[in-house]
């Protein structure tokens, strides 16, 4: 496919905040979106913001269902013929566990078996669901793009369960990303790099204004729609630090790094 084709692209939690800033980035570069969101309140101001328009799609689903992943799909593929992007970008935050949790990160005796399954449902099964669904459209085309949302490392080590569950998303994408070598599907994470204003993250101290915008997280996504980026796979990108004056292959070099922990390879021992 040539760099300019627009692409068919789905984005789940696409109706506020990151997810909804990529999609008008995405809208704005000619792309067909689909546009999935549990919320019907916010789907309906998207629809304001983001439409009328030909080429983009609203569906209310939730991505802890497998029937809802697999409609989503039929869904996005009977309105545009095809699907070669998914955005994995729907996902909880510390919020949920408490107002405060973004900055008093919850103890082991507060975070019950059950907030980590409803944490685990939605920011690791979920995806897994979704790409399950999508898989075999990106595959029938021969070229795709999966780009998961992850998180930033220190969150990862100092935050649960919101951390050590996107630390899991991670190496499941590594996984992928190993899979899929060779097929024209790559896999990708790309995080903002930092706190972002969006209704995703409350009280953390800091004025909003001095957050990371949500249209961060759009140049990085928005080049790896092009053939350009063919071959960059397994591969992390912080938005944060995309320099928007270089081109952007070069940007791309400069921000990103091997997804998961490859320099850790070397503690392992093989037993045979």
């Amino acid at each position: 496919m040539s760099t300019d084709s627009p692409r068919n692209v789905m984005i789940t939690g696409a109706a506020s905040g990151i997810g909804k800033a990529v999609a008008s980035a995405l809208l704005g570069d000619g792309h067909r979106v689909t546009v999935i969101d549990i919320n019907e309140q916010s789907l309906a101001t998207a629809e304001q913001e983001l439409g009328p328009h030909d080429r983009v799609h609203f569906v209310h689903a939730d991505i802890t269902k497998d029937a809802d992943c697999e409609r989503a799909v039929a869904e996005s593929v009977q309105r545009f013929g095809s699907l070669q992007v998914l955005n994995n970008n729907a996902g909880l935050g510390m919020g949920v566990v408490r107002e405060d949790g973004e900055i008093n990160h919850p103890s082991i005796e507060e975070l019950t078996p059950e907030i980590w399954q409803t944490f685990f449902n939605v920011n690791c099964l979920g995806p897994i669901r979704m790409t399950r669904a999508a898989i075999g459209e990106l595959k029938t085309g021969g070229w795709g793009r999966i780009i998961n949302n992850t998180t930033s490392y220190l969150t990862m080590l100092r935050v649960q369960p919101y951390g050590a569950i996107k630390s899991a998303l991670e190496s499941t994408s590594a996984v992928w990303a190993k899979e899929l070598d060779g097929s024209g599907i790559t896999v990708n994470v790309v995080v903002p790099g930092g706190p972002t204003d969006t209704p995703f993250v409350r009280d953390i101290g800091m004025p909003r204004q001095k957050m990371l915008r949500p249209a961060v997280m759009a140049p990085p996504i928005q080049w790896l729609m092009k053939s350009e980026s063919d071959g960059f796979t397994g591969r992390r990108i912080v938005a944060g630090h995309w320099d928007v004056t270089l081109a952007p292959a070069t940007a791309a070099a400069k921000v990103a790094r091997s997804i998961g922990w490859p320099e850790l390879t070397g503690d392992v021992i093989w037993l045979g």
